[in-house]
């Protein structure tokens, strides 16, 4: 009996585990967010419903404008509109963005550990792709036009880039997270503080200590706002 007991506990957490991977269900309408609580929790406590407003579920966003891209090294501009912006995302396990990119910019290679997102090309064309997980490490890569959709899977390491030489492109992001996370690959390996040392570097990227060196004195600037 303990046994069937035990086995029955190992198949019901194997089959739940999966909707533990993102963000939980909502338990009522909405949770907009307290800032004023003390309280911590995975996410944010809830408001008060009596003092809840319609500008809760609101936010002038201009994402109609376009965005500088010349100030970042990669020639691009992420502008997230996720729960800590707008506070009626709380437990609704959504967020987007609108992401700008120069002539030759780039979104580069970056994961988001709490959420796929759905991209469609807004005006333009990008090339983008990710990478599987390993040992198999495959590459899926598409030139999108506008109107075009991809999806990136959950935690997958994925880019945008824009070809052309002369027209700018911008794309709208949806994710599946109220805060996606995203880590970008370079800026997390060579811009960490404190820096990882360059021996361990070194033997990861199999490169001259002074290539890690060289790569670590880099401005790693953050495209995301």
């Amino acid at each position: 009996m303990a046994s069937n007991f035990l086995l029955l506990t190992v198949l019901l957490a194997l089959i739940t585990s999966p909707a533990m991977g993102s963000d939980p269900s909502p338990l009522q309408d909405f949770c907009v967010v307290d800032k004023d609580s003390p309280v911590r929790v995975n996410g944010f406590p809830c408001k008060d419903i009596n003092d809840v407003k319609v500008d809760d579920f609101f936010l002038a966003a201009n994402l109609d404008k376009p965005r500088d891209t010349m100030s970042s090294k990669v020639r691009s501009n992420v502008t997230l509109i996720n729960v800590m912006k707008l506070p009626g995302l709380n437990t609704l396990g959504i967020s987007m963005a609108r992401i700008d990119y120069a002539p030759q910019g780039q979104n580069p290679p970056h994961t988001h550990p709490r959420a796929t997102e759905i991209l469609t090309v807004i005006e333009g064309s990008l090339y983008v792709g990710f990478v599987t997980s390993n040992p198999d490490n495959k590459f899926f890569s598409k030139m999108l036009n506008k109107g075009d959709v991809f999806v990136f899977p959950q935690g997958l390491i994925h880019f945008q880039f824009n070809p052309s030489h002369e027209k700018p492109a911008v794309a709208i992001a949806a994710l599946s997270s109220q805060n996606p996370g995203a880590i970008t690959i370079a800026n997390a390996v060579f811009g960490s503080k404190p820096p990882i040392a360059h021996d361990v570097l070194a033997k990861a990227f199999q490169v001259d200590k002074n290539v890690v060196d060289w790569l670590q004195a880099q401005f790693w600037v953050n495209n995301h706002n």
